[in-house]
Order: structure tokens, then sequence, then C-alpha cells
């Protein structure tokens, strides 16, 4: 049995994987930030945690939990993260370290926290990237930036972990059936304001807010192929799952990139002149 932790498990993705290798059979240790979720981790049976990704103390709390249940970590999967809709110059900078810290310095964090944990085990650290990071669209570009900084630092992190005997696999997921519209959806209607210059185009701004929901992959089958790459002794570098994560790579490769800016500014009501 492995242990396992995974962050960002109040619903969606991270809930997923947790109810998917707590059916295998593993120790899943469950984290979240705010106490009611944790509450319902530890009813549902998980060793839940209560985790604020950019609390350093509570990172170090959290890997003498560990050790002193037990040495060493298998899986470290770093999930927890949100999607910032809206123009760039209207989040702003703020806007943009929210994204970040989030996103991409918490992966550091809990990672270098949990270095020793992994190390003792030859563990695996999976990280939550995005299509997104490699397709950039309008109105989301905070976070396919954080999701090219996710990308960017996996491919770094594999190749330093590997003389530990330390595995790192990079997951893009497409559209994925969960909360994701609802709550970037949420947060796009707080940025958008009459006083912007993108106010015209606010329903291109709703469209990427809700883009995510297309057609999207049931959020069983994306843990399931998560979970089973994850059992293999060779992991994928990048694994790429749901709807749009094959194709819209694949269209960021080939399309010209003026021509891929036409559609996309199309696609989300940019194709006129204020």
């Amino acid at each position: 049995m492995s242990r396992v932790l995974i962050t960002g498990c109040s619903s969606g993705i991270g809930r997923a994987l947790a109810d998917t290798f707590k059916a295998h059979g593993h120790d899943v240790w469950a984290s979240a930030r705010k106490p009611d979720d944790v509450a319902e981790l530890a009813a549902a049976g998980f060793n839940a945690v209560q985790l604020d990704v950019n609390d350093p103390a509570a990172l170090t709390q959290l890997a003498e939990l560990l050790t002193a249940n037990g040495k060493g970590l298998d899986v470290l999967i770093n999930n927890a993260g949100y999607g910032a809709m809206g123009p760039v110059l209207d989040s702003g900078v703020a806007g943009l370290q929210q994204q970040f810290e989030t996103n991409v310095f918490s992966v550091v964090g809990v990672t270098r926290a949990l270095f020793s944990a992994l190390r003792c085990n030859q563990g695996l650290v999976i990280n939550i990237g995005s299509v997104s990071g490699v397709l950039v669209t309008p109105f989301a570009g905070a976070y396919c930036a954080s999701k090219a900084a996710v990308h960017a630092l996996s491919e770094a992190m594999r190749m330093e972990l590997a003389p530990f005997a330390v595995r790192l696999m990079e997951v893009q997921p497409g559209a994925i059936d969960t909360h994701f519209a609802k709550n970037a959806s949420a947060q796009a209607e707080v940025l958008i304001a009459q006083n912007s210059p993108w106010w015209p185009m606010r329903d291109g701004i709703r469209a990427r807010a809700s883009a995510s929901q297309d057609n999207p992959t049931p959020v069983g089958k994306f843990a399931d192929a998560v979970f089973k790459a994850s059992q293999k002794s060779r992991p994928p570098a990048v694994l790429r799952y749901g709807n749009g994560s094959r194709a819209l790579p694949l269209l960021a490769a080939l399309l010209p990139r003026t021509l891929l800016q036409k559609v996309l500014m199309k696609r989300f009501g940019l194709n006129t002149t204020l």
C-alpha cells in the first residue's frame, strides 16, 4: 500500500483523484484549505489535512506529521489551483501574483517541504498542469502563464530529481467535468466592470471562463487515467487526457501564430476595433 498526498481535494480533480487512489487501497492524505472541506474529507475516510499550500509553517508541520505517522511518501500530487479569467491588464500585477502563488509557487513549496519523504521512498511527483499552458487564449492570460510556468518547472524538476530516484509526471488536462468553469465564471464576474476598456467584450470574457466545460470528459475517467499512469514503473513525462488535450496542443504546434490568434480573437469577440 502506497502513501499518497494530494493537495486541493475539496472538489473536482483533487477529490476524484483522492477517491480513485483510496478505492485501489492506497493510504490517501487529502488536503484542503477550508475547515468544512477537511471535515468532509475526514468523514469520507481520508487522512484529512487542513493546508494552505502557500504557508511555509503549515508545510513544515505537514512534513513532520508524515514523518511521525510512518516513514516516507510514495506519491505527491500537486493539484491545488484555480483559474483567474479576464483581461491581463484588468487583473493587474496583484491578480497575477495571486494566480502564481497558488498555481506555481505552491508546486515548489510543497515539493520542497516533502522532498526528504519522497526521496526516502523513491517516490513520484505529479504536477497538474493544463493544455492552457500550451495553447494560450485571450482573457485567461494569468492562468495560461501560470500553467506554462508549471510546465517549465516540471521539465527542470524532472531532471533535477532524477539523481535521487524521484520521478516526475506532469498532467495536462483538457476539458474535465468539474466546478472549474463555475468558479472561473464567478471570479470573472467580479473582475468585469463597466469602466474597463474591455467592457464591450464582456461576452467574450464569459465565453472563455466557461470554455473548459465544452463537452467535458468525466472527472472519474480522468482520475482513472492518472492513476493507471502513476502505477507504471516509468510513468510518462507528460500525460494529456480529456477533451481537447491532444487537439489543442496540436493546433498550437501546426497553425501559424497569426492564423491561430485570428481564430481565437474571433472566438472570444476580439476581432473588432474600438
